[in-house]
């Protein structure tokens, strides 16, 4: 347990309960420990690892890329073969008017550098986001998230932000002429997997169009097929002004990106140049992995299997103490009632050998976000191990 040691020493934590679990290798749906034992991931790496764990597509595509050349120029002054391959295929896989896309480090990087945008295009400086939202943690992604909570301690932040409640079109009144942009995430994800209602995203694109406003949707966690499409917005009738990716489009390697019209994105560039700038945002390495992880989504025929992957989880976690299954796809919440009780489900599976994790802001939720690739015998096998811990305690 030495390596144990070590992290708890050395590495600096986010909790006071990190499990300090030791990693030997990982592939497909499985983590293997260094205690001998393989554990089934419900998580992938917290909607991560869309392909699973060191997919071959994946792997080979970094080995080339890594016989090739890493890092040789900041983002945007030299053309490499992978960062482009990878734009051009987001634009030829999403709808009209995304067509050009800046790659960045993160998430949390691509929503600040996308609330950057909206102000610069629009001329605007307030921001319209919504409560118990959850987009990052640097200062501009954290101003914009909705959950007092985790921002309190490091104020002060933004100004000139408001929050609205998601699903309530009363609050559309506060969207006005003065909004640069409305930011949210198409599925609430720290809050549980909250799902928009009927025409909801529909009438708030409207609301933007009619005051000017840009709409920005983050899709972080359920971009690159978690939904069953793409992108989720597809499911929704709309188009964003500004999309905002990451998590699941590096196949396991840290990437972001924000996507736009050409009109729109070519603002960062003048009056001042430079508008966002970033060393290795586009990294080669990284693109070479996302561009495998895309190709292989949009060519796989993954995203066709989501659905019935969802009513299969749906028809196995039938129980008296589950409250109700949030989300859409391989997104999903399950409500245990409490915090307490979850944090004690969710170590007792991980003693079973099954990965599951809980939502953020919202802990009495059990998290569900397996890879795609996962099988539905695995399903099986991972739901009865939810199923036994829930009849033992």
């Amino acid at each position: 347990m030495e390596m144990q040691k070590d992290f708890f020493i050395y590495q600096a934590q986010t909790t006071k309960f990190a499990a300090g679990f030791e990693v030997e290798k990982a592939e497909g749906s499985y983590i293997y420990g260094k205690d001998g034992r393989k554990y089934l991931d419900f998580v992938a790496g917290v909607s991560a690892n869309t392909l699973g764990h060191s997919h071959p597509k994946v792997v080979n595509a970094i080995k080339e890329q890594a016989q090739k050349y890493l890092h040789v120029m900041v983002y945007g002054e030299y053309a490499q073969e992978k960062p482009v391959a990878l734009c051009r295929l987001l634009a030829e896989a999403t709808p009209d008017p995304l067509e050009i896309t800046y790659l960045v480090n993160s998430g949390a990087e691509a929503i600040d550098g996308s609330l950057k945008l909206a102000k610069r295009y629009t001329g605007r400086e307030e921001i319209v986001s919504f409560k118990d939202s959850y987009h990052g943690n640097t200062h501009g992604a954290l101003s914009v998230s909705g959950n007092e909570t985790h921002k309190r301690e490091f104020r002060p932040l933004l100004p000139m932000v408001s929050f609205i409640e998601f699903n309530n079109e009363n609050d559309f009144d506060k969207i006005t002429e003065k909004t640069a942009c409305v930011i949210l995430e198409t599925i609430q994800g720290a809050a549980g997997f909250l799902v928009p209602n009927d025409d909801y995203l529909i009438k708030l694109k409207k609301r933007c169009e009619e005051v000017g406003a840009l709409l920005i949707l983050d899709e972080i966690q359920p971009g690159f097929g978690r939904t069953g499409k793409l992108f989720s917005f597809e499911h929704f009738g709309i188009v964003p002004d500004i999309l905002v990716m990451g998590k699941g489009m590096g196949g396991g390697v840290p990437v972001g990106a924000f996507m736009s019209s050409r009109e729109i994105m070519e603002t960062l560039a003048h009056s001042p140049k430079l508008g966002h700038i970033t060393t290795f945002g586009g990294n080669p390495l990284i693109a070479a992995s996302s561009h495998a992880t895309l190709k292989e989504v949009l060519e796989s025929g993954l995203m066709d299997e989501v659905d019935e992957k969802e009513k299969l989880y749906r028809e196995l976690l039938v129980h008296p103490k589950i409250k109700n299954i949030n989300g859409k796809g391989l997104m999903l919440a399950v409500n245990l009632g409490s915090p307490e009780y979850t944090l004690k489900v969710a170590k007792r599976c991980m003693d079973k050998g099954l990965i599951v994790f809980w939502q953020l802001y919202r802990n009495e939720y059990l998290r569900i976000s397996p890879p795609l690739t996962i099988s539905k015998e695995e399903i099986t096998e991972g739901c009865k191990i939810i199923l036994d811990v829930l009849n033992e305690n």
